[in-house]
């Protein structure tokens, strides 16, 4: 069971998701303004459920001031699935998005799948392409400075230096680590890999490799 917070201006919608949530044994918060999140009180959930369009100060807003001090896995539901909203939203540190109208199996899938990442808790660490992880405590390190990765886009790096070599679709990247498969799924998973990329940058890293028309793989001749 897990604590999770439901940010909607939209009380049919609240009470919508609060009761498909709660079916799976789920413990469900309810707020309908952003603006009265803080930092403090989002860190007690397992998960935030974020709308997008609220009035006063929108998702993308209320992502932004808290997920610095805020660790658990946000994932916006939203009508806006153009590129510039998934860069943005991603580029704010969501892990995820849920495209309006969504059915109920579909956002159970989608939360369940989320909460069962956070829950596994792998014990060693791995060392491929310049880059240290630590799967205990999810973190990665380039030359000991720690990688700024949101929980998503470690998810992503842990997973394909594990199968390095291997190349993934992003549709099988997206199935492997959030555990569904739907509709916009490429695009998320298209945003992180972008993240990722300019994260590693800093540090003169490029182990994540494009297969044109395929999709991505970690160099597996780069092991340290």
């Amino acid at each position: 069971m897990a604590k999770i917070l439901i940010v909607d201006d939209d009380s049919d919608m609240l009470d919508l998701v609060r009761r498909a949530l709660a079916k799976d044994g789920h413990q469900i918060h309810t707020e309908t303004d952003g603006q009265r999140l803080s930092p403090e009180r989002c860190q007690q959930y397992d998960l935030i459920l974020l709308d997008v369009m609220m009035p006063g100060e929108d998702g993308f807003s209320v992502c932004c001031r808290i997920r610095t001090e805020v660790d658990c896995p946000i994932l916006f539901l939203t009508a806006r699935t153009e590129d510039a909203a998934l860069v943005q939203g991603f580029g704010l540190g969501a892990d995820d998005y849920i495209k309006k109208p969504f059915s109920l199996a579909e956002l159970r899938a989608r939360v369940n799948a989320h909460i069962r990442r956070e829950s596994r808790l792998p014990a060693h660490i791995l060392k491929r392409g310049g880059v240290r992880f630590d799967m205990q405590a999810k973190t990665a390190f380039a030359q000991e400075h720690a990688l700024p990765f949101t929980k998503g886009e470690y998810a992503i790096c842990e997973y394909l230096a594990l199968h390095a070599g291997q190349v993934f679709t992003k549709e099988l990247l997206y199935e492997a680590i959030f555990g569904f498969d739907a509709e916009g799924n490429s695009s998320a998973i298209a945003e992180h890999i972008k993240n990722i990329r300019a994260k590693l940058k800093v540090c003169s890293l490029n182990p994540v490799e494009t297969v044109w028309g395929v999709g991505y793989k970690w160099r597996k001749d780069n092991p340290v």
